[in-house]
């Protein structure tokens, strides 16, 4: 009896952490997946399902800073707007429910901490995977989705990261507790241990053929000390170029570039190149 009463004491002092929404992000969750029932996704590939959520998101206003909401890290889920990381990441995670036939909200909460964290474990700030590089390698190796970069014809990617321990007042969290700032550091230095791989800008429109639609695209940088600074969903058109389906930047709208990829990105004077990933299937 005092072994219990002991027990449910303990449990008692742990804080679970909730998730953070609003009834709008509920509703436009139930909306998504009565998309899905009316055009009967769960029967589709999951690329074709990642591309009809995120056609289905065209429109919807670019917000930033959506997940560094409360003073500790919780679970964020903000439906009404989206950056360029968490527009894919949500078509990502209802694909995944949707291809599992479980539509109810508490499964897109699961598989947000899923691949929104390393290992699918929300613990403190430096559990997320904020460089997108390390997104790939974690949702790699824990069979979520693939690589493909090198199979298609990627070349050496020296990808040596730093900019969040060098540059903490950029970020609330590094900000407010600088022992995740060391953290973060060895995370970086790990990340930049990797062997990495990248399809250089000039090299795009000859690989074309090899990326398919529902591709998840991260898109390389020459500014110091990141990896990836812009990330979308590759969508072939009717023009049969792969175009970019994405959330482009503040004072825009999710949309589809009016230019193929390789020549969006060779507009960009800071955008070298993309990394490939392809979603596997969650069943």
């Amino acid at each position: 009896m005092i072994r219990w009463i002991i027990f449910l004491l303990v449990c008692a002092s742990i804080t679970i952490a909730q998730p953070i929404f609003t009834n709008d992000d509920v509703e436009i969750c139930n909306s998504k997946f009565q998309l899905a029932v009316e055009k009967e996704l769960h029967n589709k590939p999951i690329n074709e399902i990642i591309i009809e959520l995120g056609k289905s998101f065209i429109g919807l206003d670019y917000e930033a800073n959506t997940l560094e909401k409360g003073d500790k890290e919780e679970l964020v889920i903000h439906l009404t707007g989206h950056d360029c990381y968490t527009f894919l990441e949500s078509c990502i995670v209802f694909a995944r429910c949707i291809q599992k036939e479980d539509t109810s909200f508490r499964c897109y909460q699961k598989e947000l901490e899923n691949i929104r964290y390393r290992n699918g474990k929300l613990d403190e700030y430096p559990s997320r995977l904020h460089y997108f590089s390390d997104w790939i390698y974690d949702m790699n190796r824990r069979g979520i989705a693939e690589n493909i970069t090198k199979k298609i014809g990627g070349e050496p990617y020296d990808n040596f990261v730093n900019f969040m321990s060098t540059h903490p007042n950029s970020y609330k969290r590094l900000e407010q507790n600088p022992d995740f700032v060391k953290e973060i550091e060895k995370i970086e230095k790990e990340i930049s241990s990797r062997k990495h791989f990248y399809i250089p800008q000039t090299k795009i429109k000859s690989v074309e053929d090899k990326i398919q639609s529902g591709d998840i695209l991260g898109i390389t940088t020459n500014i110091e000390g990141l990896d990836i600074s812009h990330t979308g969903i590759a969508i072939r058109l009717d023009n049969g170029r792969i175009h970019l389906l994405h959330a482009p930047n503040v004072g825009k709208k999710i949309e589809i570039s009016e230019k193929p990829l390789a020549e969006y990105i060779q507009s960009k004077k800071n955008q070298t190149g993309i990394m490939v990933t392809r979603v596997l299937p969650s069943l």
